[in-house]
Order: structure tokens, then sequence, then C-alpha cells
């Protein structure tokens, strides 16, 4: 190799051994890489004759032991990366005289146990990934000496919990990723000295509660996921000031509603995805009252049945709004009103059999409204949005798919197909056709005329008016049989008089 090389990067080739001698006349060489080699072995004295390195990559590889003392005589050392090799034990002696190392990268390899002491001496260590490993614990004082960590990651291990103060000397701290494990439990206050940290990641654990106030004291939090756990409940005091939080990943949990302060404190949020929650049913009136600056809300595959009146009238910076695939029976009057920047509403796949024929008239900037997969009603109650619909075609895309589910005579009609006078006139008779309401009882047609008697379908009313008309019935028979009587007396009266004057 020419003597002024600084950097030394050797990528699948079939390279088994590091000898003692294999970096010998390379004073210069700064940074070394030896990955997807097949490396199983290095010399305990490898790196004597390169003690000036500050890079040492030997990522991908076979290497399932390190000899102890190995990288001691590189005191320049910056960064290490051992990652996707076969390592089931590391001591402190692997990592022994680093005291400026700053990158140190264990991911993919066989670890379970961790010395409490592996660390110690790392003062300067400000990235450490233990991803994709066997780590079922840690101990409790096994990252205290990291006072520099900026990046902790820990994902993809099979940790249980954490555990108590843990992470309490971690006060530089700004990216920590615990997601993918088995974690079922978090200790009240756990993440409570992060008070740095940008980044937290807890998605994909066994998590069915959080403890309150588990979220305070992050005031430069930007983003936080808790999708995919098995949530039940959220506290009502969960969420600290949270000003700079942009982007919340809430999904794939069994809550049925969340508290109405939820995201109370995350003012900046910019995207909130609170969607595939199969069982929430339920919103607060008030969820969503302090997101000025929210640009995404999506609230799509979850239970949905109904949505409160004002709870959309504060996103007033709103540009998607995603309520695809729930179970909406309808759409509050003026739900929409005053979004002028949402540019998208997906309704498809609901319950919907009508929405007010003004719910868009507000929402100048709209370049899509998704409408089809609904059991619309193409009874009078659907003439304002089949009007809307007319005039706004280009404005949805599945229009389509979008028509009748009933009456039964319109059954799979488009929506667009349908005319003023399919609103007046019925097929049978060419007559007025009454709406849900009365249950006729019989009618009759006299010179185009339709006569039609008929009782509410009020089960109040309806028994009223039977047990009305039977007294009637009653009254009229009890005179009835009164008038009889009186003729009968009558009768018998004439009957007398007309003897008397007979003897006369």
């Amino acid at each position: 190799m020419p003597v002024h090389t600084y950097r030394l990067e050797i990528n699948g080739t079939n390279m088994h051994v590091i000898n003692e001698r294999s970096l010998d006349n390379l004073d210069l060489l700064l940074r070394f890489s030896l990955t997807n080699s097949h490396l199983h072995t290095i010399h305990p004295a490898a790196f004597n004759v390169a003690p000036q390195l500050k890079s040492v990559k030997l990522s991908s590889n076979n290497l399932s032991t390190i000899p102890a003392g190995v990288f001691s005589p590189l005191k320049a050392l910056e960064q290490l990366h051992l990652d996707w090799n076969q390592l089931a034990n590391v001591t402190p002696n692997m990592l022994k005289g680093l005291a400026g190392l700053q990158d140190l990268d264990l991911k993919n390899n066989k670890l379970s146990d961790l010395p409490a002491d592996l660390f110690d001496g790392l003062k300067n260590l400000t990235s450490l990934n233990l991803g994709y490993n066997y780590i079922k614990k840690f101990p409790p004082t096994i990252f205290h000496s990291l006072i520099q960590l900026q990046k902790l990651m820990l994902y993809n291990n099979e940790l249980e919990g954490l555990e108590p103060g843990m992470f309490d000397t971690l006060v530089e701290l700004e990216e920590l990723k615990i997601h993918q494990n088995r974690i079922s439990s978090l200790p009240p206050k756990v993440f409570w000295c992060l008070k740095n940290l940008k980044n937290l990641t807890l998605s994909s654990n066994q998590l069915q509660a959080v403890p309150e106030e588990t979220f305070y004291h992050m005031p430069m939090l930007t983003k936080l996921t808790l999708y995919n756990n098995p949530l039940l409940s959220l506290p009502d005091q969960l969420m600290g000031y949270m000003p700079e939080m942009r982007v919340f990943y809430l999904y794939y949990t069994n809550l049925t509603t969340v508290p109405d302060n939820l995201f109370a404190n995350m003012t900046g949020l910019r995207a909130l995805n609170l969607h595939l929650n199969w069982h929430l049913k339920d919103l607060p009136s008030g969820l969503f009252c302090c997101l000025p600056h929210l640009l995404k809300l999506s609230l799509k595959q979850n239970a949905l049945e109904d949505l409160p009146p004002n709870l959309f009238s504060n996103l007033t910076n709103l540009g998607l709004l995603y309520l695809n695939n729930n179970n909406l029976k309808n759409i509050p009057n003026n739900i929409f009103h005053g979004l002028y920047t949402l540019l998208s509403i997906e309704l498809k796949k609901n319950s919907l059999k009508t929405i007010p024929g003004d719910s868009f008239t507000s929402n100048t900037a709209l370049r899509a409204v998704s409408l089809s997969l609904n059991p619309w009603d193409c009874t009078c109650g659907i003439r304002g949005i089949v009007r809307w619909l007319k005039q706004n075609e280009h404005l949805v895309p599945d229009i389509r798919d979008v028509y009748c589910h009933s009456p039964i005579y319109k059954l799979y009609r488009p929506l667009k197909s349908l005319e003023e006078d399919d609103f007046t006139f019925s097929p049978f008779y060419g007559t007025l056709v009454l709406e849900q309401g009365p249950e006729y009882v019989h009618h009759n047609v006299l010179k185009g005329w339709v006569y039609v008697w008929f009782v509410s379908s009020d089960s109040v009313l309806t028994g009223f008016l039977v047990s009305l008309h039977i007294l009637f019935m009653a009254t009229a028979c009890f005179l009835i049989l009164a008038a009889l009587y009186g003729m009968h007396r009558l009768s018998e009266i004439m009957g007398k008089l007309n003897a008397e004057s007979m003897r006369l």
C-alpha cells in the first residue's frame, strides 16, 4: 500500500484474519474499514502498528470473540463499528483505554447480558447502538458514565422493562429509540431527566398503560411514537409542555377514547397519526383545541360513529384530513366550515346515508373529496349533496363509485345521475313520494289525486291515536245501542197509546 494512504476501505473479500503485520507501514492511516469479508479472527496485537487510527469498521463479518485489549493502543480512536457480527459477549477490557471514543456500534450481534461497568471510561461517547440483539435487562447504572451521550439505540431487543433512574445522567441525550421490545410497564418519571431529548420511540412494545406525567419535563421533544402497543387507556395528566413537537404517532392500540387534553401542550404539532385503532369510538369535542399549525390529521380506520360538531374548528391550517374506513353515520352541520386551507378530505368506506349539502362550501382550497363505499340513501334528504356533487364533479376522484344503496328502485344508480324529478315523483303512480316517517295504512287514487291514510311511526303517538280510535268506536257503539233502546221504548209507548185510543 502507498505509505501516504490515510483511508483504507476493503469490502466483500475472503480475508478471514487481521494479523499483527496487516497494517504495517501505514503510519498516516486514519480510517480503516474491512466489511463483508467473513473476518473471524483479529490478532491481539493487530492494531499496535497503527495507534493513530481514528476510525475502525469491521461490520458484517463473522467475529464471535474480540481479544481483550485489542483496541487499547488506539488512544485517538473516535469511531468503532462491530455491527452485524456474531458477538455474544463484550467485556470492559475490549473497550479499555478508549477515552476518546465517540461512536460505538454493536447492533445485530448476539448480545444478551452486559456487565454494569462495560462503558465506564467512555465519557466522550456521543452515539451508542445496541439494537437488534437479545438483551432482556440492563443493569441500572450501565449508562451512568455516558454523560455526553446524544444517541442511544436499544430497539429490537427483548427488553421487558426499564430500570428506574437508568437514564438519569444522560442530560445531553437527544435521541432514544426503545421500539420493538417487550416492555410492559414504565417506571414513573423514567424520562424526566432527559430535558434535551428530541426523538423518543416506544412503539411496538407491550404497554397496556402509561404512568401519569410520564412525558413531563421534555420541552425539546419533536417526535414521539407510541403506536403498536395494546394500550387500554391513557391518564389525563400525561403530556408536559412540548412546544417543539412536530410528529406524534398513536395507532394500533386498544384505546376506546383518549383524554381531551392529550394534545393541548403540543402547539407546534404538524402531523398527527391517530389511526388504525380498531376500538376507538369516541373523540372528546376539545381534543384538537390547541393545534393551530397542524397540517395533517389522520383518523382513518378507527371505529368512529359520530363526530362532535366543533371537533375541527380550531385547525385553521389543516391541509389533509383522513376520516375514511370508520363507522360514521352522519356528518354534523358546519363541521368543516372555516377550514379554508383544507386540500383533501377522505370520507370513503363509512356508513353515511347522507351529508348536509353545504358541508364543503367554505373549503375554498379543496382539491379532493372521496365519498365512495357509503350506503347512500337517495331520497329527499340527499338532494343538497347531489346538487353540490353535480357542480363539483372534478373534486370527487371516485365519483363513479358513489351510488345509491336505497330505496330499492334506485339501487346502484350513480348519485351524479339523479335529477330534481327523482326527488318528486314516484315511479309507480307519478305522484308525490313521502320520505321515511309515516307508515302508510291505505291509499286511494281519485281523479289523479292520491289520498293516503296513515298513522305516525312514533310509537307513543300511534298508541294514543289507536286508543282514541277505540274510544270513539266504543262511544259510537254505545250511542247506537242507546238509540236502539230508545226506539224500542218509544215503540212500546206508542203501542200503549194506540191501545188506549182504541178503547175510547
